[in-house]
């Protein structure tokens, strides 16, 4: 007995031990709403659609951007905040797709990881009211450029749904851009894998049955959940049903995750079955099919562009090409960091992309606009134009490069957001120890 309250107490102080660093510093205080409006003036513009502007200005209120030098030469607004931004760049503010940022903490903690439910078939799980705006992890993506993100569910056959939201707010209300906006599947991994043993053809036999088992199952759910669609207003409602109601009529996405070329195919043909429009994420053999992704006009989520190749005889650099593969062939991506730690990185994943074909304007595209065009909230964010939301950065240095890249300021629907975080503040706590700084 004694031994088991040892173990115990041997673990709960491991955990106090490892959580101190967390409680120290707090996060900063989201920003008040925009009062003020605000003036930069001759900065670089890089309006995420591909454009580049010299020595040009913007000036934003109430949340919105209200002026653009290459738009409206002619202004005679007074502003109450004006910068001089000689030298500097503007930039819109980076979207982060399929991560769980918010939703995991400390990956050793099962209680700080909230991102998958208990079962198998969730479809009326929402990672929305889940998220957790006091991560000590958001504050360090912010610092890097990354302002808004897609928090997504994991684990099982139907996940259940993701929601965007922006990484500056008390909770997940204040939090939330677009809620519930698309329901995830983990199509069933169709690999048929050849091992040692020594009856193979059973070993073959019983993963066949498996792939089998999870294919009728997904079909069985959609079959009974377009059934129970037709009915607009039914005596019982069914909460998992209700929430795949609008993958049917087309106003929520339908987001697959697959990676393997069977699975890819499949998954289109599945699509075709129920006429829903999907969203492949991961997509690693996308070059095999390009045609079959075109002709469905399937947008694609890239996992990260920082990966190893899948198989032996892929050259090294594949996933680093794979960006300007899909861009060459006319489909729809985006370039994504899944997890939560990685996602600080997402600005210099589409650098690679860069150095790998695309130029750097269409990788700075592929983490701004695009992702806003997959998610359906182009018209609001994703790029700067006259209207949007004034969710942008201002830097030195290139923002996609790892050695110049400096965020100076963000703001979030034109509010300052403040960049401190524990990282940071680590940092020059050591720098000043050793006399580099003052």
């Amino acid at each position: 007995m004694k031994k088991k309250y040892l173990i115990l107490s041997t673990r709960c102080a491991l955990f106090i031990l490892f959580f101190i660093p967390f409680t120290q510093a707090q996060n900063p205080t989201p920003a008040p709403p925009q009062h003020k409006s605000i003036f930069i003036k001759n900065a670089t513009i890089h309006n995420g659609q591909g454009a580049v502007y010299p020595n040009s200005s913007i000036g934003f209120a109430k949340g919105k951007i209200i002026y653009l030098s290459y738009e409206s030469p002619n202004q005679s607004m007074v502003w109450d905040t004006i910068i001089e931004a000689g030298n500097k760049h503007i930039y819109p503010g980076l979207i982060a797709l399929n991560t769980q940022i918010g939703l995991a903490e400390i990956e050793a903690i099962r209680a700080m990881n909230d991102f998958a439910e208990v079962g198998n078939v969730n479809p009326g799980s929402r990672s929305l009211i889940a998220y957790n705006t006091d991560s000590k992890v958001t504050p360090t993506v912010r610092f890097n450029g990354v302002l808004s993100a897609q928090i997504c569910p994991q684990g099982g056959l139907l996940s259940g749904t993701s929601s965007l939201v922006n990484l500056d707010a008390w909770n997940w209300e204040d939090a939330v851009y677009k809620a519930d906006e698309g329901l995830h599947i983990n199509w069933p991994s169709m690999r048929v894998y050849f091992g040692n043993n020594a009856d193979q053809e059973e070993f073959e036999k019983k993963q066949n049955e498996r792939i089998t088992k999870e294919l009728n199952q997904l079909d069985l759910v959609f079959s009974e959940a377009y059934a129970y669609s037709l009915n607009t207003n039914p005596e019982i409602k069914n909460l998992n049903y209700e929430a795949m109601r609008n993958i049917f009529n087309g106003t929520r996405k339908l987001y697959i995750h697959a990676d393997y070329v069977k699975e890819i195919v499949a998954a289109i043909n599945f699509s075709q079955k129920y006429r829903i429009k999907i969203v492949l994420v991961g997509g690693a053999d996308a070059p095999m099919v390009l045609d079959l992704l075109k002709e469905n006009n399937i947008p694609i989520i890239l996992k990260r562009t920082h990966e190893l190749p899948q198989r032996d005889d892929d050259a090294v650099d594949s996933f680093y090409r794979l960006p300007k593969l899909l861009y060459d062939a006319g489909i729809l991506y985006a370039i994504s960091c899944e997890g939560f730690w990685q996602v600080r990185n997402l600005p210099f994943m589409a650098g690679t992309a860069a150095a790998y074909g695309l130029s750097k304007e269409e990788a700075l595209r592929a983490v701004t606009l695009n992702p806003a065009q997959i998610t359906g909230v182009d018209s609001q964010t994703g790029s700067i134009m006259l209207g949007k939301d004034a969710t942008l950065l201002l830097t030195t240095g290139d923002l996609l490069d790892m050695k110049s890249n400096n965020v100076l300021k963000a703001y979030i629907q034109g509010r300052d957001i403040n960049l401190d975080n524990v990282q940071h503040q680590l940092y020059l706590k050591y720098m000043r120890k050793y006399k580099l700084i003052k």
